[in-house]
C-alpha cells in the first residue's frame, strides 16, 4: 500500500531542456488566473534560456504555488519544482524571513529529538496540530500511540525554509533527519516536505497522510458517490505515476469524485503565492475552489489537508471534513 522512494519519478532535467511546448500552461493555476506566460513554468524556463537571472523574474518565482501540477505533464521531464526552489534561494529573503535561518541555527544547538518509541512517526504539520481532536483521531487510526509516534520535531521551520528559499543549516537538517532514520514508516502531512524527505531519506518508507488514511477500511468504507475527495496536490504530483493508479482504484471502490482534471492532474484547492502564504498579501481562493466545484453535484467535501478547509467553506454550503474525521474509531 505504501510506496517507497524508488517508485517515485524524480525529474532531473533543468530549464535548458524546455522545448516551449506549453503543456504546463494547461495545468498551472497561476496561468489560469492571470493568463500571463511570464508567470508560468514555461515563461521562467524561456527567460532563463535567454539569459535572465533570478532577480529578473522574481515576480514569477514568487507567484508559483509549488503545486507541482506542471511536472507530470512535462514531456521533457524537467524538475520544475526543483528549478523554482533553486531560483527562490537566489532571491533576497523577504523581510519576514530574515530571522528564520538564525532560528534554525539556534534550534540546531539544542539536543536532537529523542528517537521515536515506535517504529513509525507522524509529522502532522502546523495545520493539523491546531486541530487536536483530528490529530488524536489520526494517530489512533494509524495504529495508536504504541505503533506510531507523534514527531516531537516535525520540521516546520525546514518546511518554511523550503517554501521561501532560506538555506537550511547542515546541522539543523541533520538534527531533524537523525531520529527519522531506520524507522519503518514516516507519515507526512505537508506535500513539499514529503517530496524533500524522499530525496533526503531514499531508503525510508514515506507516505502522505491522505494515502495512509484512505487506505484504511474504516475510512474508505465511509466514502460514497456524493463525496468530493480533495487530494493534496503537492504529495500527489511528487509520486504521480503510482498515485494516479492508486486513486483510480479508490474511485472504483467508493464512487467518490476527485479534484482531478481530464489529464488526471490534481487541481489544487488553493493557489497561493509566496507572499500570500507568508501573510503579506490577502488570500482569495474563491476562483480556484469554484473551478473545482463547477458542474459537480456533491453532498460533502472530504479533505486530505485541512489547509484547504477554509477555502471550501467560503464558497460551499456542503459539510467539509478531514479524512480522519470520517471514521468511527470508537471515540465520541
Amino acid at each position: 500500500m505504501f510506496g517507497h522512494a524508488k517508485s517515485t519519478r524524480q525529474p532531473q532535467k533543468g530549464y535548458a531542456s524546455c522545448s516551449g511546448c506549453g503543456l504546463c500552461l494547461l495545468v498551472c493555476p497561476v496561468w489560469r488566473r492571470d493568463r500571463d506566460v511570464g508567470l508560468s513554468p514555461l515563461g521562467r524556463a524561456k527567460a532563463l534560456q535567454h539569459g535572465a537571472v533570478a532577480a529578473d523574474i522574481a515576480a514569477s518565482i514568487q507567484r508559483c504555488t509549488l503545486c507541482a501540477a506542471c511536472e507530470p505533464v512535462c514531456p521533457e521531464e524537467i524538475g520544475l519544482i526543483a528549478m523554482t526552489l533553486d531560483l527562490r534561494r537566489q532571491l533576497p529573503l523577504p523581510d519576514s524571513m530574515q530571522r528564520l535561518q538564525t532560528r534554525m541555527d539556534a534550534q540546531a544547538a539544542r539536543p536532537p529529538a529523542q528517537r521515536a518509541s515506535s517504529s513509525a512517526v507522524l509529522l502532522p504539520g502546523q495545520t493539523l496540530r491546531e486541530r487536536p481532536a483530528t490529530l488524536e483521531r489520526t494517530i489512533r487510526l494509524l495504529g495508536g500511540k504504541g505503533k506510531i509516534s507523534l514527531g516531537d520535531d516535525d520540521g516546520g521551520d525546514i518546511t518554511l525554509a523550503l517554501e521561501t528559499g532560506v538555506s537550511i543549516p547542515t546541522l539543523r537538517l541533520e538534527q531533524f533527519l537523525q531520529p527519522l532514520r531506520r524507522l519503518k514508516r514516516i507519515v507526512v502531512a505537508d506535500g513539499l516536505l514529503l517530496r524533500q524527505l524522499r530525496q533526503w531519506l531514499p531508503r525510508s518508507k514515506i507516505t502522505s497522510i491522505g494515502e495512509a488514511l484512505s487506505g484504511l477500511a474504516a475510512v474508505r468504507g465511509t466514502l460514497c458517490a456524493g463525496d468530493l475527495y480533495v487530494i493534496e496536490s503537492r504529495a500527489y504530483h511528487a509520486d504521480y505515476q503510482r498515485l494516479v493508479k492508486y486513486y483510480d482504484t479508490l474511485h472504483r471502490a467508493t464512487n467518490c469524485v476527485f479534484n482531478l482534471d481530464l489529464q488526471r492532474i490534481a487541481i489544487p484547492a488553493t493557489a497561493r503565492s509566496l507572499a500570500q502564504r507568508l501573510g503579506l498579501e490577502a488570500i482569495d481562493d474563491t476562483v480556484q475552489t469554484n473551478w473545482i466545484l463547477q458542474g459537480r453535484n456533491i453532498t460533502r467535501i472530504v479533505l486530505e489537508s485541512m489547509e484547504d478547509g477554509a477555502a471550501f467553506e467560503q464558497v460551499s454550503d456542503c459539510p467539509v471534513v478531514h479524512l480522519a474525521d470520517l471514521a468511527d474509531d470508537g471515540t465520541s
